[in-house]
């Protein structure tokens, strides 16, 4: 099999790997909703509460840096191995995590868990890429979607009882007996020819890239937290940053086989799609982790229903990705359903911008389930539409950047928005009463004012979507793929 070509597969073979492919990602979505609940715990029993935004920090940024990396081995060594290898690797930090004996080295085992992560993440759509004709791919990332939605609920709830109930280093053994179970699973079912291709790995991209993307999640978190904007920490990272991005780019430009193959953004669809991707990952970190507080301390919800709080928003998200990804599969039309998804999404959090002291549960249940519904419509079908627009021997660079685009944009927005709401707190305490509840509240109508304006800055690049025909075939030569990638340019 060349390098051009896609791995075919029956549609009972598919199912049978993609129930070991949704139960792995579940497995990455379930861990970091579980540490999080788990987290007071941890903090009492190992110290460390200053360092203890780096537990969630070391595991969003190893994913971020590493998720087009392993896209890319991926499409120079078999997926079946890169995706194998990327359990082992989780199941490794799991273990070691468990096993944590102070603040520093959970940190340092969580960052080995998110490298694991962002290999789970990506290669999972690579090779629903790979193994399925975009016509098709709609219904099966819709179940994607799914089982992240199912992490996300029911982390909080899981955590809550393996705190309660057993201790927190279950919070990351669980991960052991469902991981295994995956790995044998998929080592039996996942039969995908190896990729007969000479390897060139771009070690100075891959080094550039992440001291890219470190310096610039650096920047977001320790910006007006720990030093001022422009004290020398931050203008110093700034200052790597635009290094690092501008070598990064000379460098893959001559690159034999870059990490990030700068040619891909020449489709405008691609191009597009990667933004909405970053939009979307905005828009799901800044609601898991601000709607809930808003809604525990304002409005007085118990915090062992934290979870239940996500309800409204995340239970339209798998129903409306399953419909849409049907409907996109029969008609071949996709365009609708992103913009739509796009107004959805920008009319929830515009929503949540007017939020007061007073604003009822029913509010804010109505904006999480408009903003739900629009994150169905679009999100998992822009890499859908991304994958489309290059040839089977970059869909795993492309998996990579749309993965890479949404953590990042979900790290650089709890960063960047986490200081927002710490500005609007200062001065504020919890001894107010009435006034630190609308301190509280107007921090958070000022985090979605400000995702608000990224949710329209999203839609109205959604509107310059070409509606480029889908490719029905699994085997989608040179030809087809360029045709379609010239229609999307």
């Amino acid at each position: 099999m060349t390098a051009t070509q896609t791995e075919t597969a029956s549609p009972r073979s598919i199912r049978l790997v993609l129930a070991g492919v949704l139960l792995a990602i579940l497995l990455a979505m379930l861990d970091n909703a579980i540490v999080g609940t788990a987290m007071p715990t941890i903090v009492r029993e190992l110290g460390g509460l200053d360092r203890v935004a780096w537990v969630v920090t070391a595991y969003t940024l190893l994913s971020a840096i590493s998720t087009p990396v392993w896209g890319k081995l991926g499409d120079q060594f078999s997926r079946k191995t890169i995706f194998l290898g990327s359990i082992g690797i989780f199941l490794i930090g799991s273990v070691l995590a468990g096993a944590a004996w102070s603040m520093p080295t959970l940190i340092a085992f969580r960052a080995i868990q998110g490298l694991g992560a962002g290999g789970i993440s990506v290669t999972a759509l690579a090779l629903i890429g790979a193994l399925v004709p975009p016509l098709e791919r709609g219904k099966y990332q819709g179940m994607m979607a799914s089982a992240m939605a199912v992490g996300t609920i029911g982390g909080p709830l899981l955590g809550g009882v393996i705190t309660d109930q057993l201790d927190w280093r279950w919070a990351f053994y669980i991960n052991i007996p469902l991981g295994l179970f995956a790995l044998g699973w998929l080592a039996y079912q996942l039969r995908i020819p190896m990729v007969r291709k000479q390897v060139r790995i771009d070690y100075a991209g891959i080094a550039l890239l992440s001291v890219f993307i470190a310096a610039l999640v650096l920047i977001a978190t320790w910006g007006d937290i720990e030093y001022p904007w422009l004290s020398a920490q931050i203008l110093g990272l700034a200052a790597v940053a635009a290094v690092a991005l501008a070598a990064f780019l000379l460098v893959e430009r001559r690159a034999a086989d870059p990490v990030i193959p700068l040619g891909l953004f020449r489709s405008r669809n691609l191009t597009i799609a990667s933004t909405i991707a970053l939009v979307g990952g905005v828009l799901t970190f800044v609601g898991v982790l601000y709607l809930p507080l808003f809604q525990q301390t304002v409005q007085g919800v118990s915090a062992s229903s934290s979870g239940l709080l996500l309800l409204p928003m995340m239970l339209p998200l798998p129903i409306v990705s399953q419909i849409v990804g049907k409907r996109m599969s029969a008609s071949g039309k996709y365009k609708v359903f992103i913009v739509l998804g796009g107004a959805l999404c920008t009319a929830g959090t515009a929503l949540l911008a007017f939020v007061d002291a007073d604003t009822g549960r029913l509010t804010t249940g109505l904006a999480m389930v408009v903003i739900g519904t629009g994150m169905g419509c679009s999100l998992q079908l822009t890499t859908a539409v991304a994958q489309n627009s290059v040839d089977i021997a970059h869909i795993g660079a492309t998996s990579g950047l749309m993965m890479l685009f949404r953590t990042l944009g979900g790290s650089l927005a709890v960063a960047a928005f986490g200081s927002m709401f710490t500005r609007a707190m200062r001065g504020h305490s919890p001894a107010e009463g009435h006034g630190y509840l609308s301190a509280f509240a107007s921090g958070t109508g000022t985090v979605f004012l400000g995702a608000t304006l990224i949710c329209v800055a999203g839609f109205v690049i959604s509107l310059l979507l070409k509606e480029v025909p889908l490719r029905g075939k699994a085997s989608s030569g040179p030809t087809a793929a360029a045709q379609s990638t010239k229609a999307a340019a």
